[in-house]
């Protein structure tokens, strides 16, 4: 593993780690491990044409795991003096002491260890100031208002930040990455009295150059909003359900927690009996992305330090994975994928990188073009998703389907059905774009229950 392409604050923070690590196995550890993080972020919005908020945050934490047998701790902290780093280690060992045995737990080992470093692109070394940050929020507020039918505005918003993570172990790991995010976001109110409606847009990428402008989100966020106006109610049904490019990425979210390895392991998840099966129709295929260029959730190695690649969790329909860490991985007796995340203060666990659903052949237009009676979802409401039986009740508002087009807007809907058969009637738009992390085309579940009005 080379460490030439470091950056100073890197190779800085990885002496410190390789320090702590030495301090704690002359405590008494027999194996630890240790994670860096250090952030940074500036943000602000303006409301009506006035500042009302600004913060600048700074903060650098380190996050020790000691390892003695089959027991662990984790302790962490803000202070790098000699003394209170002495003290982390011997408060870490004195806990791995008399902590409960975990058979599972454990570094990888050495054969484990990530070689190759992949470059994802995931840091813009351009730091934007406030003013042009300020100047940004500005221009999206203005844009929105602008919209014919607004009337008063929840303000527009600029951010930056940037993290460095660094990670280094006894079993002789030690690398350290960055990454950066910039945003942009709009939010108005249209109409009047007790008939306004509210709607929003926002952009959020790695570097401040593939932002879309402040005016295209401002001016987005207006049109959304007016469209809006005058909900009417819908009457209890079954009907096609379209959802959204905005909410969409939630039925990926929904399966990457049910695939997860520690519910796998707990035996709470309603599909830990459904590996090597058919979820969705053939066409449906479902990636965790860990390389992808300017990914928003890039990572070159795990929190344990495994070497990340991209995986499909669904490859034509079938459930192809669990998403797993070193510990669940030995649990299930199987090898890990590499999706170990950690913060400071805990142990390694599974999570995902860049997640997304491919995108189909079929334009939202096409998608739709069959369905008399039906609904487009823009927002969904709660978080009514029973992770052990897969049913599903979200409150929901968008618009009405008519003969194959949009209609009117609807609100105060609850859509319900089972995350089985909602995957097995799924079918995906051709209109992916990645913008969240988490993405997904325009998608249609055939079948849904609503209950309005």
């Amino acid at each position: 593993m080379s460490n030439d392409k470091l950056t100073v604050d890197q190779a800085q923070a990885l002496e410190l780690l390789s320090d702590l690590i030495g301090r704690a196995k002359k405590c008494g550890a027999e194996t630890a491990d240790a994670i860096y993080v250090n952030g940074i972020s500036l943000s602000l919005s303006q409301r009506l044409g006035k500042p009302e908020h600004l913060e600048r945050s700074e903060g650098a934490d380190i996050g020790l795991r000691v390892l003695i047998g089959k027991r662990q701790a984790m302790v962490s902290s803000s202070d790098y003096s000699s003394e209170a780093l002495d003290e982390l280690c011997s408060r870490a060992v004195a806990m791995a002491k008399v902590v409960p045995e975990d058979p599972y737990c454990g570094l990888a080992d050495a054969d484990q260890l990530a070689r190759h470093i992949a470059d994802t692109d995931s840091y813009d070394p351009v730091e934007p100031t406030a003013e042009h940050l300020a100047d940004l929020a500005k221009r999206a507020e203005e844009a929105a208002m602008a919209v014919a039918g607004v009337s008063n505005s929840e303000g527009g918003s600029a951010s930056w930040g940037m993290n460095t993570v660094a990670l280094a172990a006894s079993n002789g790991f030690a690398q350290a990455y960055s990454n950066s995010r910039h945003s942009i976001s709009a939010s108005v109110i249209a109409g009047v009295g007790t008939g306004m409606e509210r709607d929003y847009d926002y952009a959020s990428t790695v570097y401040g150059e593939d932002l879309r402008t402040p005016e295209d989100i401002g001016k987005s966020a207006g049109e959304k909003a007016v469209k809006r106006l005058n909900p009417r109610k819908t009457k209890t049904t079954a009907v096609p359900v379209i959802f959204d490019t905005r909410v969409s990425g939630g039925m990926v979210s929904h399966l990457a927690s049910a695939i997860n390895g520690a519910s796998i392991t707990r035996g709470t998840s309603f599909l830990k009996d459904k590996l090597n099966e058919r979820l969705f129709p053939a066409a449906i295929n479902i990636f965790d992305d860990p390389h992808r260029k300017r990914g928003l959730k890039s990572r070159p190695f795990d929190a344990e330090g495994i070497e990340t690649q991209k995986r499909a969790l669904i490859e034509n329909g079938v459930l192809k994975t669990w998403v797993m860490d070193l510990r669940s991985a030995r649990q299930l007796g199987l090898e890990t994928t590499g999706n170990a995340g950690r913060g400071t203060s805990s142990p390694p666990s599974p999570s995902s990188s860049n997640l997304y659903l491919e995108a189909g052949k079929l334009s939202p237009e096409e998608l739709m073009a069959d369905i008399k009676d039906g609904l487009y979802v823009t927002e969904l409401i709660g978080f009514g998703v029973n992770g052990v039986t897969g049913d599903y009740s979200r409150g929901a508002s968008g618009f009405w389907i008519e003969n194959g087009e949009i209609s009117h807007p609807v609100n105060e809907i609850t859509i319900a059905g089972n995350l089985l058969d909602m995957f097995a009637e799924l079918t995906a738009a051709d209109d992916l774009v990645f913008r969240q992390g988490t993405d997904a085309p325009t998608i249609r579940i055939d079948g849904m229950t609503l209950a309005g009005a």
